[in-house]
C-alpha cells in the first residue's frame, strides 16, 4: 500500500511542476497555487480532526511541522526559480536526486534505516545520474550555472522539510496537520516576501487565471497529502526515495509542455530513478 501511495504522490509531483514551468510569472503563480493547496490541507486536517483525529500529541510536533514549513518556504522559492532559468527535465532530476544523497545517509544516522551494499550502489547509481542531468554547457538545452545553483538548494529544502516531517510525525502529529501546520507557515511568507506590488500582481493573476490557480494547488496538495500518509507508515529514505522515481514522470512530462531533453539528460534521469529504485529495495 505505503510504495502504491508514493507512486501516485510521484506522478502528481512531477505534473504540478510540469505545469508550473509553461507559466509565464512563475514566482506569483506558485505563491497562488501554494495559497489553493494549503487551503485544501486545512480543509483535510479539519475534518479528520471532526472525526476524532488528534492533530498534534505533542508540542514538540508542532515544532518539527513549522520547521518543515520554513524548508517548504525555501524549497517552493527556489524551485521557482530554478524553473525560471532550467528546464524541467534536469531542474527535476537534479533536484530531486541530490535530496536523496542527503535524505538517506542522515535517515540512517537519526532513524535507524539500515546501510546494505544495494543502497550504496544506488547512491553511487543515483550520483551518476545527476553528472548527467546536468547536461554539460555546450547546449542551449542544458543546465546554466544559475539553474544549477537553484536546483541544488532546492534539493537541500527538500531533504530538510522530508526529515523534519518525518520528526512530526514520530512525535504525535496527524499527516494531514503537520502538512497543513507548514504549507501555512510556507504560504504565510511567501506572501509577506512578495511585498506589496507582488502581492497585487498575484491577485490580478488569481482573477485571470482561476481555473489553473485551483488546478495547480490541488494537484500540489494532493501529491503532498499522499506523500505523508506513506511518510507515516514508512522510514523517511524508503519513502523519499522512491518517490524520486517521479523524475520518470518529470521528464516524459518534459515532452508534453514542449521542452527536448537532451539523451544524455534522459539517461541521468532513468539513472536516478534506477538508482533510487535500488536504495529503496536495499
Amino acid at each position: 500500500m505505503i510504495i502504491a501511495l508514493v507512486l501516485v504522490s510521484a506522478f502528481l509531483h512531477a505534473a504540478w511542476n510540469a505545469l508550473l514551468r509553461v507559466e509565464a510569472d512563475k514566482d506569483r503563480a506558485l505563491v497562488a497555487a501554494v495559497g489553493a493547496a494549503t487551503l485544501l490541507a486545512a480543509i483535510i486536517a479539519g475534518l479528520r480532526w471532526a472525526r476524532g483525529d488528534i492533530p498534534f500529541a505533542s508540542l514538540q510536533s508542532l515544532g518539527w511541522s513549522a520547521a518543515a514549513g520554513v524548508f517548504e518556504w525555501l524549497y517552493f522559492m527556489s524551485l521557482a526559480r530554478a524553473l525560471d532559468r532550467g528546464p524541467l527535465g534536469p531542474i527535476y532530476t537534479i533536484s530531486r536526486g541530490g535530496a536523496i544523497l542527503l535524505v538517506w545517509p542522515i535517515s540512517v544516522a537519526i532513524y535507524g534505516e539500515h546501510v546494505t551494499l544495494a543502497s550504496v550502489a544506488g547512491s553511487a547509481v543515483v550520483f551518476a545520474g545527476l553528472a548527467l542531468a546536468s547536461g554539460g554547457t555546450g547546449d542551449a538545452r542544458s543546465t546554466g550555472r544559475s539553474a544549477l545553483a537553484w536546483a541544488i538548494a532546492c534539493a537541500t529544502s527538500i531533504a530538510g522539510y522530508h526529515l523534519f516531517y518525518k520528526a512530526a510525525l514520530r512525535t504525535g502529529g496527524s499527516p494531514s496537520a503537520v502538512f497543513a501546520a507548514a504549507l501555512i507557515l510556507a504560504s504565510a511568507i511567501n506572501i509577506a516576501r512578495l511585498g506589496a506590488s507582488g502581492r497585487a500582481a498575484a491577485a490580478t493573476l488569481i482573477r485571470t487565471r482561476l481555473p489553473r490557480v485551483i488546478l495547480m494547488g490541488l494537484v500540489c496538495g494532493g501529491s503532498f497529502l499522499i506523500l505523508m500518509e506513506a511518510l507515516s507508515g514508512g522510514g523517511a529514505g524508503f519513502v523519499l526515495t522512491l518517490r524520486n522515481t517521479s523524475v520518470l514522470f518529470a521528464t516524459m512530462l518534459a515532452f508534453v509542455i514542449g521542452e527536448r531533453p537532451r539523451h544524455v539528460q534522459i539517461a541521468g534521469s532513468v539513472l536516478v530513478a534506477a538508482g533510487a529504485v535500488l536504495m529503496a529495495w536495499a
